[in-house]
């Protein structure tokens, strides 16, 4: 197929056809069309986009450009995906909490890049194996009801290629190449209910909640043409989902939530999303009815307990469910105190996660290695009222150097106010493939 005629028919804001589309990531599946003019297409398609027709096209090809799994759990295999946030460890909450009520969970996680952190990390920080093969993936499902692992190069790695050119093109911020690289991974790891988290606010891919829900019905239509069970969640960004920021320290929360110590918001957003899961699973008739499962689960340690075998399972050291607090311990701890008196009134989400990753505790690009020790906890929500020489936060560093580029970042990242203001909203709305519902 001619390839400059494709770049034309969209740079003319034409719709593709089904044919071109496939010959599109083909070329990029297989290498056979140069790189210059894969980007030369994704940028007309920046430019001038596609309908629905085309992006669920698009989506499907891109997922069946590599392996298709069919993975039998003994049951209706569910994942959930997050669209990146700061302090977002919703997966290390839900996932256990949900095999806790029957459901099985075949979720696969990435790292982090960027201000977003990535699960993976979080799970390597306390030495699991995130590089599960599929056969054992498969088996730790159908035993303890939960697995969480890395992607296999062999999904969808047309989308593998189409990234990196994004990423070095500027065109990420394409709502059909965002919802057809999310939704291409998940329809090619086999998940036949699928839950999404889009986030909305400072701290998310789409600031805005017309950007973040029209990538959520974007990716709910194309999953539910299908013939996937999926909804999203939107839910709040323009401040850490959780106090605790930082690979360890994240997982250290999920713990402290499942020992029943801790609350808040990252534990509110993650009973709405496993509520979500039971549902796609045909564990529960409704939101209200899964939440009550899962705090039930909670209330019992089945949350805790499906975490522990999970981590054993994975090679990792399940004794931090016993002692969290031993996860807290980066050579230098240090209190940032309120610089002035007066409420938070706003914070910058992806400066925050920016100051995390200068401590170490995130990449730069993809080679870098990760420090799993450091990072810092969230003494304050805005919203809140701060006295001066209170602390703001707490930072966890290997030095000093980075402790204080890590410090000058926060200061500009949070703002304190005289006047007062109002709590984030944390909760937006549910998309289904019946419609929007407003929380």
């Amino acid at each position: 197929m001619n390839f400059p005629a494709i770049i034309t028919e969209k740079k003319l804001g034409h719709p593709l056809s089904d044919a071109q589309i496939a010959a599109f990531v083909r070329g990029a599946a297989d290498g056979s069309v140069p790189d210059y003019q894969l980007a030369a297409l994704l940028m007309a398609i920046r430019l001038n986009g596609m309908d629905a027709r085309e992006t669920t096209t698009l989506t499907l090809e891109m997922a069946k450009s590599g392996d298709m799994l069919h993975p039998d759990v003994g049951g209706v295999a569910v994942d959930k995906h997050s669209t990146g946030g700061v302090g977002d460890t919703t997966t290390l909450v839900l996932v256990p909490l949900c095999a806790g009520c029957g459901a099985k969970i075949a979720k696969m996680s990435g790292r982090g890049l960027g201000h977003t952190g990535g699960t993976v990390d979080k799970m390597e920080s306390i030495g699991m194996r995130t590089d599960l093969p599929e056969a054992d993936f498969l088996r730790q499902i159908r035993e303890i009801g939960c697995a969480v692992t890395g992607q296999s190069a062999e999904l969808a790695p047309a989308d593998k290629t189409l990234y990196a050119l994004r990423d070095t093109t500027s065109t990420v911020d394409s709502l059909p190449l965002i919802a057809s690289s999310i939704m291409s991974k998940k329809l090619a790891s086999g998940a036949e209910g699928i839950v999404l988290d889009v986030k909305v606010g400072s701290g998310a891919i789409m600031p805005t909640y017309e950007g973040s829900l029209a990538l959520a019905k974007a990716m709910v239509e194309i999953g539910t043409r299908a013939g996937r069970h999926v909804s999203a969640l939107l839910t709040g960004m323009n401040e850490p989902l959780g106090s605790h920021v930082g690979n360890r320290l994240e997982v250290k929360e999920a713990i402290d939530i499942l020992r029943g110590e801790s609350a808040g918001p990252l534990l509110t957003v993650s009973l709405r999303l496993g509520a979500q899961l039971l549902i796609a699973s045909g564990l529960a008739a409704s939101p209200e009815a899964g939440e009550g499962m899962l705090r039930q689960a909670l209330a019992e340690g089945r949350g805790l307990e499906k975490l522990r075998q999970m981590i054993l399972a994975q090679g990792g050291d399940a004794a931090v469910c016993d002692h969290p607090e031993s996860l807290a311990n980066a050579p230098i701890v240090r209190d940032l105190p309120a610089w002035k008196s007066g409420c938070a009134a706003r914070m910058d989400t992806a400066l925050l996660g920016y100051a995390s990753q200068e401590l170490g505790a995130g990449r730069k690009q993809k080679t870098d290695v990760i420090d799993p020790r450091v990072g810092f906890i969230m003494h304050c929500r805005v919203g809140d009222r701060l006295t001066a020489g209170q602390p703001v936060c707490t930072l966890y560093a290997a030095d000093e150097a980075s402790l204080e580029r890590a410090e000058q970042m926060i200061r500009r990242a949070i703002e304190i106010s005289d006047a007062p203001a109002e709590k984030e909203k944390l909760l937006y709305a549910l998309v289904t493939g019946a419609g929007v519902q407003t929380l």
